[in-house]
């Protein structure tokens, strides 16, 4: 419910107020001893004097609606009319129930801060900016492609056309071999992600996953209460001998693995480490989910690494991809390719939620693969990302070579720093929301205190020095509140 005041009503501000809260309590909104917020944050939120919610808390608790307690606050009372728990479901306790965990609660905020902040520069969104998605391209398919296809639903494994697309796109930029059967279309990677913890596992199931991930970020496998194990990552990506390590003393099941220009590090996983990966892991019948939505984003001349999948002989590998980070996040269009068996699985539960996925979104997909030549924007993309990390590379030299030690990225859109000097990471985060500047802290993808992930991909290029400037002078405060 929104607050709206009315400046020509005749009824008086304070009563639009009382009003306002007295529906939010009705409505199960504000359950039965909930507090409110404090007179002065209300105030600034419905842009109201403090006097007016003042004389609305005295009216309110006039009316036995809310009780006030020195030094705790204002809540809603538990013994009113019409907000006893019998008569409104006590809305707070159903948030706070379910199987499905929240967010994060810092990353909810950064999140938040960004939103509703249009001057933050922007280090911690993970995607391409809108300058880089392939407008013109998409554009002239929308105006010269007629749409013939039935908008009934469709396969439950996805638009047809589309999956015929993706086997001929797979061969021959990422050099995998798959059939239509063997791919299902998903809304992106983390719906994939979601349906293969869902429907492959059970609780207290024990997966690893690369030590520092994006998947310490998704409460996914919390909420399916699958046990969870780090398998740390250095210069060269994970260690197989740990994950044989880890299998000798948990039985892991399955790995989740980000192999090529790894998220949040940016490391590849070297060549030789590959190779025993896929044998150990087909001796011990150990699954590998590869999460691969930036192979082809390579920043320099030479060949990507090819991805475990295409070199995977025992079918020990479910390839998830996405074309998130490299057209658009919000088409929500992605794949994984599997056994037959486990597509069909993870088809029919798919199914049961949804019934099946948009057909316009893969329809355009489609589209862009039969008539636009994928190098004619892979390339020019590249570049672009290329120029933009040299750009916050040197920035990163010239300003903060003193404050911050990292690795230059080949690949992908991440930066991964490691502060030199010990600072509180909650407090860091808040002052560069001060300076205008947001990035992802470290903790975020299970690493210690210390690491900052900064994303050049959607942030401005005439930004970056500015950014990174910011960055420098959060950092400082920062150093001197810590001495």
């Amino acid at each position: 419910m929104e607050w709206k005041l009315d400046s020509d009503s005749k009824i008086p501000i304070y009563q639009q107020v009382v009003d306002f809260i007295e529906k939010r309590i009705t409505y199960g909104e504000l359950p039965p001893g909930s507090f409110l917020p404090s007179e002065r944050k209300l105030a600034t939120q419905l842009n109201v004097n403090r006097s007016t919610v003042t004389t609305a808390y005295n009216e309110l608790r006039a009316m036995g609606i809310v009780e006030s307690t020195t030094g705790k606050g204002t809540r809603v009372s538990t013994h009113m009319w019409g907000v006893s728990p019998t008569l409104t479901p006590n809305w707070r306790n159903f948030v706070e129930g379910g199987t499905f965990l929240p967010n994060l609660p810092l990353l909810r905020h950064i999140r938040a801060e960004v939103q509703q902040n249009e001057n933050i520069i922007d280090f911690a969104n993970g995607e391409l900016g809108c300058n880089l998605y392939p407008h013109d391209q998409l554009q002239a398919i929308l105006r010269e492609q007629p749409l013939t296809h039935s908008l009934s639903y469709d396969h439950p494994q996805g638009y047809l056309p589309l999956r015929q697309a993706v086997v001929k796109y797979m061969k021959e930029y990422l050099k995998v071999e798959a059939t239509e059967q063997s791919i299902m279309i998903t809304s992106g990677a983390q719906q994939a992600l979601h349906l293969i913890v869902q429907c492959l596992l059970n609780p207290g199931d024990a997966v690893a996953f690369e030590s520092p991930s994006h998947c310490y970020s998704l409460p996914l496998f919390q909420s399916a209460g699958i046990r969870i194990f780090p398998l740390p990552v250095d210069e060269h990506g994970i260690n197989p001998d740990d994950v044989q390590e880890l299998y000798r003393k948990h039985r892991i099941k399955m790995i989740f693995l980000n192999p090529n220009f790894q998220n949040p590090t940016g490391t590849m996983l070297h060549p030789n480490r590959r190779k025993k990966l896929l044998s150990l892991c087909a001796d011990l019948r150990i699954a590998i989910v590869e999460d691969d939505p930036s192979s082809l984003l390579t920043l320099e001349k030479k060949q990507p690494c090819p991805t475990l999948k295409s070199i995977d002989e025992n079918g020990t590998v479910i390839y998830v991809h996405s074309l998130s980070k490299m057209i658009a996040p919000g088409l929500r269009v992605g794949w994984l390719v599997a056994p037959q068996s486990v597509v069909e699985r993870l088809s029919d539960a798919r199914h049961q939620m949804e019934l099946g996925m948009s057909i316009f979104p893969q329809w355009l997909m489609q589209q862009f693969f039969e008539t636009v030549p994928f190098q004619s924007h892979i390339v020019p993309l590249r570049k672009q990302l290329a120029e933009k990390r040299d750009v916050i590379v040197r920035a990163l030299n010239e300003q903060l070579h003193d404050k911050i030690s990292f690795s230059n990225p080949t690949g992908g859109i991440y930066i991964w720093g490691k502060l030199k000097e010990p600072i509180n990471e909650k407090q860091l985060i808040m002052q560069s929301l001060k300076q205008e500047i947001a990035f992802m802290p470290g903790s975020i993808f299970g690493a210690k205190d210390g690491y900052i992930r900064l994303s050049y991909g959607k942030v401005d290029i005439d930004q970056i020095a500015e950014g990174i400037s910011r960055l420098r002078q959060a950092i400082l405060v920062c150093e001197n509140n810590f001495k």
